[in-house]
């Protein structure tokens, strides 16, 4: 009968694609030809489903490993072939069955494992596995009323898996450990080229940083400005690209030169003023100290300016700062005459709501945060010895404040107020080192401006409008 062979413990083997199984016989229908085995083995491994049942017509052989029955075990051991009368036809009978393993052999077509069918939730297993039978306990006891949360959340086969022998002889016959190391050593093969492993002899390449660029290129040429005739300084950029200074003539005929081209003196003004406002707000602490909630404490610049345009210059620095929440003093002494331009720029300065003073006694008896020295002209050097000059200078050099020098000349003497920065315009003069760190202010000149004057420019300002210069 069939429930003979019920609870022996077989192998079966499915052939070179689904494999060996093995298992406890839980069924065998003779109707379908079918055999059902329990807590089975695929090629070693525990499979993650309860129960799985095969057609006769796709083993291709059987082994019996344990035979359960009593009476089976007498007559198998008599060599009597009655017993398999029980199982399917399909599996075939065999005369020789007194020694263990038992086997049968079949030549049919490949294996088709029959599947249960499913409940619940689709399935996604492949076709080689069948469906695992739900019990009652998992279900939520007998009358199955409660479920896990994981079976509501996630459906079937949440834990399926864990129980699962993992097979580490077979899993790392997989592995051709020779195969990998030969690669290796040979190296990674792209197309027709390779790239081999490094020895100790070979120099590495070079480490670059995350800024720099990999590729090579053209080498630096780090003297990219040239003038016609030297000017006696040359400074250096942050970057090492050197910056000739220019002689005031030359730097006045460029000026002369933009402006027939269109940059005016306004215009010239405006950027002069952008840019050393912007250096100043910097000096000042900048978003360290100039924010929504530092109101209280807001910096002081005292504007120290003469009627020219250097003056201007100044004036219009001082309103972008008042723009910017900066308490502006503008020094301005009362002058019969003054140009247009410091008579404009005084005008807008006038709609900050900044204060501005004509005497020095006006100006603040204790430090200030920085102070702006505007005083000096180029064209006219005997300003220096005017009353209200040298009272502006003696009030800048007892205030103890640091001192940022716009656009100054270059004086063969000491300058009357020392200053710590220095900046310069378009090109830098040759200063001296007592007018303290220079740096340059771009204020818009085209390339081709300054082709016009015979000198050969390419910009040394990179992504910036002013940077410093250091003496070559």
């Amino acid at each position: 009968m069939a429930s003979d062979w019920l609870g022996s413990v077989v192998s079966i083997n499915c052939g070179l694609t689904l494999g060996v199984y093995q298992g406890e016989v839980a069924s065998v229908d003779q109707a379908r030809q079918t055999i059902s085995l329990r807590q089975p083995y695929h090629n070693g491994i525990r499979c993650p489903v309860p129960e799985v049942t095969f057609s006769a017509t796709d083993i291709k052989e059987l082994k019996f490993l344990d035979i359960q029955n009593s009476s089976n075990k007498t007559s198998v051991g008599q060599g009597a072939g009655t017993e398999h009368s029980s199982m399917p036809s399909g599996h075939g009978g065999q005369n020789n069955r007194s020694a263990h393993p038992h086997s049968t052999s079949s030549n049919t077509a490949p294996v088709t494992i029959l599947r249960r069918a499913p409940t619940g939730v689709a399935n996604s297993r492949g076709p080689t596995q069948a469906t695992p039978k739900k019990n009652a306990v998992r279900n939520g006891g007998a009358g199955g009323s409660m479920r896990p949360k994981d079976d509501e959340c996630f459906g079937d086969g949440t834990d399926e898996g864990l129980d699962t022998d993992f097979d580490f002889e077979g899993n790392l016959a997989l592995f051709d450990k020779a195969a990998v190391f030969s690669q290796i050593d040979g190296g990674v093969r792209h197309g027709n080229r390779a790239r081999p492993r490094s020895t100790p002899n070979e120099r590495t390449p070079s480490r670059y940083r995350h800024d720099e660029n990999i590729l090579e290129g053209k080498p630096v040429v780090y003297r990219q400005i040239t003038v016609p005739q030297h000017g006696g300084k040359e400074y250096c950029t942050d970057s090492g690209l050197v910056v000739p200074s220019v002689s005031y003539e030359l730097h006045k005929r460029l000026l002369l030169a933009a402006e027939r081209q269109g940059l005016s003196l306004e215009r010239r003004l405006e950027m002069t003023g952008v840019c050393s406002s912007q250096m100043a707000l910097t000096l000042l602490g900048g978003p360290n100290r100039l924010t929504p909630k530092n109101v209280h404490q807001r910096p002081t610049v005292a504007l120290l300016c003469g009627p020219h345009v250097q003056g201007a210059q100044g004036i219009s620095c001082g309103r972008h700062l008042a723009n910017h929440e900066v308490e502006v003093i503008l020094f301005l002494p009362n002058f019969v005459k003054m140009q247009e331009s410091v008579s404009n720029e005084l005008n807008l300065y006038s709609k900050t709501n900044s204060k501005q003073v004509a005497s020095i006694k006006d100006l603040p008896a204790s430090p200030v945060d920085l102070v702006i020295n505007c005083l000096d002209c180029h064209e006219n050097p005997l300003l220096r010895e005017q009353s209200w000059y040298q009272s502006a200078a003696d009030w800048a050099n007892q205030n103890r404040a640091p001192v940022l020098s716009i656009d100054p000349p270059v004086c063969g003497q000491h300058q009357a107020i020392e200053a710590k920065w220095t900046l310069s315009l378009g090109l830098p003069l040759p200063l001296a080192e007592s007018e303290g760190r220079v740096y340059l202010c771009d204020i818009g000149i085209p390339k081709l401006v300054f082709q016009e004057v015979g000198i050969s420019y390419h910009s040394p300002f990179g992504c910036k409008f002013v940077i410093p210069l250091h003496s070559a």
